[in-house]
């Protein structure tokens, strides 16, 4: 059977793994997340991704290593992890009533073999007041996420609309996960919920 690792400890991305019936095991990789000068978004993911999943796979030869790495990016301008939640309040701020896109890359190691792919999808945000906005952001879930919000939790009710795979925005698009473990071999069993 072969090992597979996720390259993250996050919830959802586990989540969307358990829906693929396989045994895994995660390992959060320690990788420098430094925005390059000029680095365009798709590239930026890119590299983070394939950093990750070579961070993991070095000591996990044997392992299918999976590492995904999702920005937001408006205007240009890529919006990370909030640093606190100042930053996280400016963030909506800017997202705020208008339309951004969300990159996703995902990087697949195994053995010799290197899948990389890069996902995008546009949000449109509605417009939203600063008392709602500083309501979101005290409730902590814009913590650690890109753009400082999640589109599966409360930041639902100011969305829009959705333009793409919503798994995308959340932070692997399982789609293309899936198609590219089916290429390299790995035996999918789809399952109606969570282990």
């Amino acid at each position: 059977m072969t090992r597979i690792i996720l390259a993250s400890s996050s919830p959802r991305r586990k989540e969307f793994m358990n829906y693929l019936g396989l045994q895994y095991e995660c390992i959060k990789p320690d990788v420098d997340e430094t925005v390059k000068e000029g680095e365009l978004p798709e590239h930026l993911v890119l590299r983070l991704s394939k950093d990750k999943a070579f961070a993991v796979s070095a000591d996990n030869t044997d392992a299918v290593v999976i590492a995904a790495d999702t920005v937001v990016a408006i205007d240009n301008q890529i919006l990370g992890k909030p640093n606190n939640r100042e930053d996280a309040f400016n963030m909506l701020k800017k997202l705020q009533g208008r339309t951004h896109e969300v990159f996703t890359g995902t990087s697949i190691v195994y053995q010799e073999r290197v899948k990389c792919f890069c996902v995008k999808c546009s949000v449109t945000f509605d417009c939203i007041s600063d008392d709602e906005l500083k309501t979101y952001v005290a409730s902590g879930e814009c913590d650690d996420k890109a753009g400082a919000y999640a589109l599966q939790g409360i930041a639902s009710i100011f969305i829009k609309e959705v333009s793409g795979s919503v798994t995308t925005v959340i932070g692997l698009p399982i789609n293309e996960v899936r198609k590219a473990l089916r290429e390299l071999g790995v035996c999918i069993k789809i399952v109606s919920g969570t282990k």
